[in-house]
C-alpha cells in the first residue's frame, strides 16, 4: 500500500511545489522590479526595466532618507499602529474575556452583532464617520485615527480571543478561584498570561491593518505634519510624478518597516491562529 502512495504523495508535494514558487512569484517579481527600479534612473526604467541598474544610482535612496519628511511620517505611521493596538486588544480582551467565560441572557445575540462588524465596509462609513469626528474636533488630531481603527478592529480581535480564551479549561478558573482570585484576577493573572500567542496574533494582525490604512488618515489629516507613509507615498508620487524611479525608491523604503515586522511575528501570527482555530 505504502509503495502505490508514493507516487501520489509525490506527484501531490510536486504540485504544491509549482503553485507555491507561482505565487511566491507573484509577489517576489514585483517587490524585485520596485527595489532595483529605485536604484536606476527614468532613462534605464525605459529601456531596461527588467535587467540590473547600469550605472546603478543610490542617491534615490539616500536623498529620501536624508529628508525629514520620510522619518516624520514613519514616526507618525508608528504611534498610530502602537496606540491602536493598546486600545483594541484592551478592549477586546476584556470583552471576549466576557463572552468565553460567563454565561448570560444574549450573549451569542451580543457576540453575533461584533461578528457582523466583520461585513460592515469601512468605506460605507467613511461620511458619519467624518461628521462624527467633526462634531469631536477630532480631524487633524490622531485619536481621530486611532479610535476608528481600533472600532473597526474590535469583531477580529474578539473573535480570535475568544475561541482562545475557551480553550482553557474550567479547572484552571476553579483552582484560580479556590486560591482566592476575583474574576477579574483571573483575567489578568492567569488568563492573559496563557494568552500570549493569541495576543501577539491579534496585535500583529492591527498593526499591519493599521500601517496600511490609507483612506482614513487622507480624511482625517489635512495638517501635513501628521500624514502617514501611505498618504505620504500618495502624496510623493503626485509631487514627483515624472521622477517614476524615485517614487519606487519611496515606495520601497514605506514597505520596509512593515515587511521586517511581519518577517519577524511571523511565528507567532501562524502558531496563534492555528491555536484559535484548533480551539
Amino acid at each position: 500500500m505504502t509503495t502505490s502512495e508514493n507516487p501520489a504523495v509525490r506527484a501531490r508535494r510536486v504540485v504544491l511545489h509549482v503553485v507555491s514558487i507561482a505565487i511566491g512569484s507573484l509577489i517576489v517579481v514585483p517587490v524585485g522590479f520596485g527595489v532595483l527600479g529605485g536604484f536606476k534612473d527614468n532613462g534605464q526604467l525605459s529601456t531596461n526595466p527588467l535587467g540590473w541598474p547600469d550605472p546603478w544610482h543610490p542617491e534615490n535612496y539616500t536623498g529620501i532618507l536624508a529628508d525629514g519628511v520620510f522619518w516624520r511620517q514613519l514616526a507618525n505611521s508608528t504611534i498610530i499602529a502602537l496606540a491602536t493596538v493598546a486600545v483594541v486588544v484592551a478592549a477586546s480582551a476584556m470583552a471576549a474575556f466576557v463572552f468565553a467565560r460567563f454565561a448570560f441572557r444574549g450573549r451569542e445575540l451580543l457576540f453575533t452583532l461584533f461578528a457582523i462588524g466583520l461585513m460592515f465596509p469601512f468605506a460605507v462609513a467613511i461620511l458619519p464617520l467624518f461628521i462624527l469626528l467633526r462634531s469631536m474636533e477630532l480631524l487633524d488630531n490622531p485619536l481621530g485615527v486611532i479610535l476608528p481603527q481600533a472600532a473597526f478592529g474590535l469583531p477580529t480581535t474578539i473573535i480570535i480571543l475568544r475561541q482562545f480564551f475557551r480553550t482553557i479549561p474550567a479547572e484552571v478558573e476553579e483552582a484560580a478561584t479556590l486560591d482566592g482570585c476575583t474574576p477579574f484576577g483571573f483575567f489578568w493573572r492567569v488568563l492573559l498570561p496563557m494568552a500570549k500567542p493569541a495576543l501577539a496574533t491579534v496585535s500583529v494582525l492591527a498593526i499591519v491593518a493599521s500601517w496600511n490604512n490609507f483612506f482614513l488618515p487622507l480624511v482625517v489629516f489635512t495638517d501635513q505634519s501628521w500624514w502617514t507613509l501611505p498618504v505620504g507615498v500618495q502624496a510623493f508620487q503626485g509631487q514627483y510624478a515624472d521622477d517614476t524611479a524615485r517614487v519606487l525608491a519611496y515606495v520601497v523604503l514605506s514597505m520596509i518597516p512593515a515587511l521586517g515586522f511581519y518577517a519577524i511575528a511571523e511565528r507567532q501570527l501562524i502558531g496563534g491562529l492555528a491555536g484559535s482555530v484548533k480551539g
